[in-house]
């Protein structure tokens, strides 16, 4: 086994432990209920320096919480 490897309980090589129980398959249904609301849409927005509303902003900023959990757990691998 390489070091620093270790299952995430979904299946998958983790570099960076998932928070709060978290698991790669919940973090990319997460992922994809902010995707069908057009979430990233407003990512590029807030990303563009365009002012978007408070809870446009939260989606957002848990948008790329979870995406940067998804991809530092190695979940895409």
């Amino acid at each position: 086994m390489a070091g620093g490897c270790a299952s995430d309980g979904g299946g998958g090589p983790s570099t960076k432990a998932l928070a709060n129980g978290e698991t790669c398959s919940s973090v990319k249904q997460q992922l994809s209920r902010l995707d069908a609301k057009g979430v990233p849409a407003s990512v590029q927005a807030q990303a563009a320096g365009k002012k978007i509303s408070a809870a446009q902003k939260a989606d957002a900023d848990l948008y790329n919480r979870l995406l940067n959990d998804y991809l530092g757990a190695r979940c895409h691998v």
